[in-house]
C-alpha cells in the first residue's frame, strides 16, 4: 500500500514540479518573443521617422514620438538600431529606389502600399519562399512632390534562430528535467512517507505484541477455567485456581489501562492538572511508596539530596517516579541501592533515579523506551512487566514539555535522568 502511495506521490510531484517548470520556461520564451517584436516594431518606426526627418516631410501623428535623438547642429544620430534595416522608396508611378548599401531580400510589397494609400501606417510580416521572414513597416509620406511612399523592413531571421536556439534549449531542459524530476520526487516521497512507514511498523509490532500480552493471560484464565469447572473436587486447589486467575485478571485490567492511557496520550487528550509541587516531599513520598517493594527485593532505597519547587501535575510525575523505581529495583540484586536525586540546573530541574544494578547493554539502550520492549534479563527473570512503564514515563514527561533520558553501564548500574522547566 505504501509502496503504491509512493509512486503517486512521486508522480504527483513530479508533474507538479515540470509544470511549474513548463510554466516558467513558456513564459520566458513568450516574453523573449514579445521583446524582439518589440524590438523590431521600434526599430522599424525609428527608421522611418529617420526617413521623414531627412526627406523633410511632415511627420504623422502616429511617429512623433519616434523621432530620433538630435545633436545642436540639427542631425540625427543613429544609436546602432537602424543599422538592419532597410528602405525603399515609391514613387506615385510605382517607381522603385533603392538607396541601400546591400540587396534587401525583398521588392516592395503591393498589399502593403495599397494598405498604406487608404492613409494607414501598415505593418506586416512577410514570410519568403525560402523561409526567410521580413518584418515591413510602409507609410505614405505627406509631401506632394517626390516619392509618395515609404517602405522600411527588417530581416528576421536573426531573432527566429535565436527563438528557435532557446526553445530547442527549454525543451532540451524540461526533457532532461523528467529524468532528474522523477528521481527527486521518488526520494521526496520516500522521505515523506518513512514517518508513515515507521509509524506502520510500529503499529503493526504494537498489534502485535498488544496481542501476545493478552493471549498469555486469557490462556492461562480459560485453562484454570477449565480445570475448576470439570476436573477439581478439592476446595483448595479451587481457591488456588480462583486466585490465579484474579491475578491474570489484573494483569489484563492494568495492560488495559496502560493501553488507555497511551492511546490519550498520543491523541493529546490528557488534562494535565499542574500545581506547585515540593521536590524534597514528592520525592520521599515515592521513596516510601516503593520502600515495601524495594525491601523485599533487598534493596536500599534512599532520597539523597531533593529540593526546590516546580509546577506539574503531581499524580503523573509521582507515577513516572513509581515507573522508574519499579524498574531499579527490578534490575538491582540484592544488597544493591536505589538513590533518588532532584536539584535545580539553571532554568530547569533534573529529577535522577540512579541504581547499582546490572545495567543495560547499549544494543538495548536506545529501545527501552519502546512500547513492549524488555530486555532479555527481564523475560527471563519472569517479570510481570508488560515492556509499557518506560514508554507512560517518557510520554507523560513530554506532555510536561521535559525530557527523559538513561545513562547506563554494564555491571556498574543505571541513571534515569528527568528534566522538567521551571
Amino acid at each position: 500500500m505504501l509502496n503504491r502511495l509512493r509512486w503517486r506521490l512521486t508522480l504527483i510531484y513530479a508533474c507538479t514540479a515540470l509544470l511549474l517548470l513548463a510554466a516558467v520556461g513558456g513564459s520566458v520564451y513568450w516574453m523573449t518573443v514579445r521583446y524582439f517584436r518589440f524590438a523590431t516594431e521600434r526599430a522599424l518606426l525609428e527608421r522611418m521617422t529617420l526617413e521623414f526627418e531627412q526627406l523633410a516631410a511632415p511627420l504623422p501623428p502616429a511617429l512623433q514620438a519616434y523621432r530620433p535623438q538630435q545633436l545642436p547642429d540639427e542631425r540625427p544620430v543613429d544609436n546602432g538600431t537602424l543599422a538592419s534595416t532597410f528602405v525603399f522608396t515609391i514613387d506615385q508611378n510605382g517607381q522603385v529606389f533603392n538607396p541601400n548599401p546591400w540587396n534587401p531580400p525583398i521588392q516592395p510589397d503591393q498589399a502593403a502600399i495599397e494598405a498604406a494609400k487608404a492613409g494607414k501606417l501598415d505593418l506586416r510580416t512577410i514570410n519568403l519562399a525560402d523561409g526567410t521572414q521580413v518584418a515591413l513597416l510602409t507609410e505614405k509620406l505627406t509631401r506632394s512632390d517626390g516619392p509618395a511612399f515609404l517602405q522600411v523592413g527588417r530581416v528576421l531571421n536573426e531573432q527566429e534562430a535565436a527563438l528557435s536556439t532557446l526553445l530547442k534549449g527549454l525543451v532540451a531542459l524540461w526533457a532532461g528535467s523528467v529524468v532528474v524530476l522523477g528521481w527527486f520526487g521518488w526520494w521526496l516521497a520516500g522521505r515523506s512517507l518513512r514517518p508513515a512507514q515507521q509509524a506502520w511498523e510500529r503499529q503493526q509490532a504494537f498489534i502485535a505484541n498488544a496481542s501476545h500480552e493478552l493471549r498469555a493471560p486469557l490462556t492461562l484464565m480459560r485453562a484454570s477455567s477449565e480445570i475448576a469447572l470439570r476436573e477439581s473436587t478439592d476446595p483448595a486447589e479451587q481457591q488456588e485456581l480462583l486466585e490465579d486467575i484474579l491475578a491474570e485478571t489484573y494483569h489484563m485490567a492494568r495492560l488495559v489501562e496502560d493501553l488507555l492511557l497511551l492511546s490519550r496520550l498520543d491523541a493529546a487528550k490528557t488534562h494535565l492538572q499542574r500545581e506547585t509541587i515540593d521536590l524534597a516531599e514528592l520525592c520521599q513520598d515515592v521513596a516510601k511508596d516503593a520502600g515495601r517493594l524495594a525491601q523485599d527485593a533487598g534493596v536500599e532505597i534512599r532520597v539523597a539530596h531533593a529540593e526546590g519547587q516546580i509546577k506539574a501535575d503531581r499524580t503523573r510525575l509521582r507515577q513516572v517516579l513509581l515507573i522508574l523505581l519499579d524498574n531499579a529495583i527490578a534490575h538491582t540484586p540484592r544488597g544493591g541501592s536505589v538513590v533518588i536525586h532532584a536539584e535545580r540546573k539553571q532554568a530547569s530541574y533534573q529529577i535522577s533515579v540512579i541504581d547499582t544494578g546490572n545495567g543495560i547493554e547499549p544494543k538495548h539502550l536506545k529501545h527501552i523506551f519502546e512500547r513492549f520492549y524488555r530486555v532479555d534479563s527481564a523475560r527471563i527473570a519472569g517479570g510481570r512487566g508488560n515492556g509499557l512503564g518506560l514508554s507512560i514515563a517518557q510520554a507523560l514527561i513530554q506532555a510536561h514539555n521535559g525530557t527523559i533520558e538513561t545513562q547506563s553501564q554494564v555491571g556498574t548500574g543505571t541513571t534515569m535522568m528527568i528534566t522538567l522547566p521551571k
